[in-house]
């Protein structure tokens, strides 16, 4: 073995452990963090250059000190953190801005609309889901971690007030 081989194979050695290091911690938050429903908006479902996905803006409830500003009585821009209570998203005034968004009435409800939508990829075999039927509300399934925006796990349809997940 050539010490350029042996160097580029040292080199793809630690580049494999750095994905499977974040595979890794991925997983862990998946099974050890806590995953809730929530809300969503589809914002653009395909882009043909970057494949097949939609992003999603997710909604949360405003938690207490969460209000509307003085300037603007509908949006107020904020760094939020988010929890789980109640088996829904929360969000709550943060100073660190990891997760910045705005609040929002919808149904003379006030929510926190994140402002960094998150992306779903979808296969290549399921419909677009997020072309819904009146009356459906397309919703996900996130993973929330210590900190930065939640992940989605899954896509599911809220139509009379039951959620049933869709199969991939």
């Amino acid at each position: 073995m050539t010490p350029t081989l042996r160097k580029g194979l040292g080199v793809a050695a630690i580049h494999v452990a750095i994905v499977a290091s974040l595979g890794a911690k991925l997983l862990a938050d998946r099974a050890t963090r806590p995953r809730v429903w929530a809300r969503t908006v589809p914002i653009d479902p395909n882009l043909p250059i970057r494949g097949r996905y939609l992003r999603l803006g997710v909604e949360a409830v405003a938690g207490p000190g969460v209000e509307p500003g003085q300037n603007r009585p509908d949006e107020f821009y904020l760094g939020v953190a988010l929890s789980e209570r109640e088996g829904q998203l929360f969000a709550t005034p943060a100073s660190d801005r990891r997760v910045m968004g705005h609040v929002v009435y919808r149904d003379s409800e006030r929510i926190v609309r994140l402002d960094e939508p998150v992306a779903y990829f979808i296969p290549e075999h399921l419909q677009d889901p997020s072309r819904r039927q009146p009356g459906e509300e397309l919703w996900v399934e996130v993973t929330i971690p210590r900190a930065g925006p939640p992940r989605p796990i899954r896509l599911g349809v809220k139509k009379n007030g039951v959620l049933t997940p869709l199969d991939d």
